[in-house]
């Protein structure tokens, strides 16, 4: 199901047609380094990874990540249209995931590396942080980051968050940054 779009991208719910892509991004390098191992090694663990992550979400807290299409394939760099999907194969995630460590949802974003520095992330998360506000009436969005991601700090910066603090996360010191949604975020241009 399409849940927005913008000038180049689709913002659709994840499900099991999704499985290879999603194999594809947990094991890229960048994914592990600055996200985290998820330990998903097959075709039927991405599968329960979409299914418990992705769908649950939707289900239970009526937003979660959503798969990021191209909407135009001929600047897809390789994406390719699916028959029957009715949208392209997805090139990342965007969206908001609600973790009990936290007090309110959080954005997350990431794409596969060959779609970076683009402006498809920027453009999702500016999107999505939109839809938090309008659709689904959220007040406040945190973020977390490595402390060496400095390019999702950027990003986040960028569409209107401030870094807050320094917090232990799953024994792991991270960086938490937050927006309040009550008005639209200063966002950047570009």
């Amino acid at each position: 199901m399409t849940i927005l779009e913008t000038e180049r991208l689709i913002l659709r719910e994840g499900d099991d047609g999704d499985a290879g892509f999603i194999l594809d991004l947990l094991n890229q390098p960048s994914f592990i380094e600055f996200i985290g191992d998820r330990g998903v090694r097959s075709l039927e663990q991405a599968r329960e990874y979409i299914e418990s992550r992705f769908t649950r979400s939707y289900r239970d807290n009526g937003f979660g990540l959503y798969a990021i299409v191209l909407k135009n394939d001929s600047n897809s760099s390789g994406a390719a249209l699916v028959a029957g999907r009715g949208a392209g194969v997805p090139i990342g995630v965007c969206g908001f995931v609600k973790r009990d460590t936290l007090p309110d949802p959080d954005l997350g974003f990431a794409l596969l590396p060959q779609f970076e520095k683009n402006g498809y992330a920027f453009e999702a998360a500016k999107a999505v942080m939109a839809h938090g506000r309008e659709k689904l009436g959220l007040a406040r969005i945190l973020a977390i980051t490595t402390l060496d991601n400095k390019a999702s700090g950027r990003l986040l910066e960028k569409i209107g968050f401030a870094f807050e603090k320094e917090i232990e996360m799953g024994g792991e010191v991270l960086k938490l940054y937050s927006c309040e949604l009550s008005e639209p975020p200063a966002v950047a241009e570009g």
